[in-house]
C-alpha cells in the first residue's frame, strides 16, 4: 500500500484520466443491464461533451461470447472518447477483448491473479462496500483503485452495505490510490460524496434512465469541482 507523499505522483486509474491525486473528481459509468439495440448511440451520444472518465461493462447471466460481441461498438465508442473500457467481473473476458481493465466484487477473484492475466497496464479495480480491511487488502494486493458503496438507495442491486461518508476521507487522507463512491448517485446527491473525497462517482441509473445522457452528464459537471 502506498501513503501519500507530495513527492508522489498517482500512478494508475487517477494519473490516466484525470492527474493530480484528490483534484477534482471524475465520472465512471456504468453500464445497463441492455446494451442492445439503440444502447451503442445512446452512449456516444452520452460521451460527446466528456467529463466521463470510465465505462464498465457491468451485464449479468449473458454467454461470454454473446457479450463480447455486444461489447465490441461499446468499446469503440469508448476509444473514440479517450474513455477507459472496464469489464465487470470476468477476467477472462476482459482479456478476450483486450479492455483496459476489470473490476472484481469480491467473489471474483483476485487482483494478483488479474495483473498476472492482464499485464501492468491493465486498470484493476476492487468493490470493498463499506469495509476498510477490504479496501486495505485490495491495495495491499495491487488493485489500481477501489470503491466503496452503496451510499444511497439503488435499483442497480441489492443494498447490504452503507459505509459512511467518513470512509473516503479516511482512505484519501492515509492511501494514494483512488476510490470510486457508489450506489443511487445523482446530480442532487453526488456533491457530498466530491467533498467527502471521492475520485470517482459512479453512476448509472440517474444517466442511462433519463432520455437524454448527456444532459444528465453535463449537469453532473459543476458538483465534481472539488473546494480548494
Amino acid at each position: 500500500m502506498i501513503y501519500h507523499d507530495d513527492d508522489l505522483t498517482v500512478e494508475g486509474f487517477a494519473e490516466r484520466f484525470h492527474g493530480e491525486s484528490r483534484g477534482d473528481a471524475s465520472l465512471y459509468l456504468i453500464s445497463p443491464q441492455e446494451v442492445g439495440g439503440d444502447f451503442p448511440d445512446r452512449l456516444s451520444a452520452a460521451l460527446v461533451k466528456g467529463g466521463v472518465a470510465a465505462f464498465q461493462l457491468r451485464v449479468k447471466g449473458v454467454d461470454q461470447h454473446a457479450l463480447a460481441k455486444a461489447a465490441e461498438p461499446l468499446q469503440r465508442i469508448c476509444a473514440d472518447h479517450e474513455v477507459a473500457f472496464i469489464v465487470n467481473d470476468d477476467m477472462g473476458l476482459a482479456k478476450r477483448l483486450g479492455a483496459d481493465g476489470v473490476h472484481l466484487g469480491q467473489k471474483d477473484g483476485d487482483p494478483r491473479e488479474a495483473r498476472a492475466l492482464l499485464g501492468p497496464t491493465a486498470q484493476i479495480g476492487v468493490t470493498c462496500h463499506d469495509s476498510r480491511h477490504l479496501a486495505m487488502e485490495a491495495g495491499e494486493k495491487g488493485a489500481d483503485y477501489v470503491a466503496f458503496g452503496a451510499f444511497y438507495p439503488t435499483a442497480t442491486k441489492t443494498v447490504s452495505h452503507v459505509p459512511e461518508l467518513g470512509i473516503l476521507g479516511w482512505w484519501g487522507t492515509l492511501f494514494e490510490l483512488p476510490c470510486v463512491a457508489i450506489g443511487g448517485i445523482t446530480p442532487d446527491n453526488g456533491r457530498p460524496l466530491v467533498e467527502a473525497g471521492a475520485d470517482f462517482l459512479a453512476v448509472c441509473s440517474a444517466v442511462w434512465g433519463s432520455a437524454d445522457p448527456a444532459q444528465v452528464i453535463a449537469a453532473f459537471q459543476p458538483l465534481l469541482k472539488r473546494s480548494r
